[in-house]
């Protein structure tokens, strides 16, 4: 059961008729017997295929009109005919005299020349169906062992054909089978190759961005090694580093204390402002009662 299976496909056996089985013309040339009466045949039937398709290729055809002229279709019969769609009927009478029926024509009978003369023949004379029907079975039978003898070797030949195309398709199965295996372990050794490939160059890799790595680090310990005091320094100069008090003091209480001295001062000064003005005022008005003379009823007053 676990053998390979063999299908028979009985579209390419030449022992299975295909058409009229009845015509022993339709078998295939391997399948008929070959006989004498076969092959002259089959000339016969070449020789009758050849002489047609030479007679049609040997027929002479209407030549090519010449120019300015065509070939058109015309009656060559002895009455011409108006060929219409339509057949024109026409009623006639005409009136004929009463003749009498002519009678038959009696059969002829050619005159009787010679003499009868009869001869008597006994049942057995003539023909013997023992004996007549020997050499017809003789025939038969022959070309009946002839044609099992042939068929006998032709099933020992397709037998013979079948063994040598089964052995074949072994040692043509073994190969095959030898070829994928081969196939199959130059594959696998293919791909553990470009495996271990992959493998190496990811290695590869990853030692040169571990000393990548390993190279940073260093210069970055020794870069960073006199940066980070000076960058502390250049922050603390900076005022990065500052006292919460004294920063407080300077963003919030300074700026306080400046806005409400410059207000106590813008106050000062609009006072002073306000009292000059109220000095100049007071001024000018003496000044001017000062500049004008009294009248009379004033001065004596």
């Amino acid at each position: 059961e676990k053998g390979p299976r063999r299908y028979g496909n009985i579209m390419i056996d030449p022992r299975v008729v295909r058409g009229n089985a009845l015509s022993i013309r339709l078998l295939p040339e391997s399948t008929q017997p070959s006989t004498p009466e076969v092959k002259k045949q089959r000339k016969a039937q070449k020789k009758l295929l050849a002489r047609k398709l030479t007679h049609v290729q040997i027929r002479p055809g209407t030549p090519e009109p010449v120019e300015g002229r065509e070939h058109v279709h015309v009656q060559t019969e002895l009455y011409l005919e108006e060929i219409s769609d339509r057949i024109i009927e026409v009623d006639g009478e005409c009136q004929t005299d009463e003749f009498l029926d002519r009678p038959p024509t009696p059969l002829f009978i050619p005159a009787k020349t010679g003499k009868d003369v009869a001869t008597q023949i006994e049942e057995g004379e003539l023909f013997d169906f023992d004996i007549e029907v020997k050499p017809i079975l003789e025939v038969l039978i022959g070309k009946t062992v002839e044609q099992a003898l042939l068929e006998v070797m032709e099933e020992e030949e397709l037998a013979q054909l079948w063994s040598h195309q089964r052995a074949f398709a072994e040692l043509r199965n073994a190969e095959l089978a030898e070829l994928q295996r081969l196939e199959e372990q130059d594959r696998r050794i293919r791909e553990e190759k470009e495996r271990r490939r992959l493998e190496h160059l990811e290695k590869l890799r990853k030692q040169k961005e571990t000393a990548e790595k390993v190279a940073a680090w260093a210069f970055a310990q020794r870069y960073l090694a006199d940066l980070i005091p000076s960058v502390f320094n250049n922050l603390h100069a900076s005022g990065f580093f500052y006292d919460p008090i004294e920063r407080d003091i300077e963003t919030d209480f300074l700026p306080w204390l400046m806005s409400e001295v410059e207000e106590t001062l813008q106050r000062k000064v609009l006072g002073r402002m306000m009292l000059d003005s109220l000095i100049r005022v007071v001024v000018e008005k003496r000044l001017d009662e000062f500049s004008h003379p009294p009248p009379s009823d004033q001065t004596e007053a």
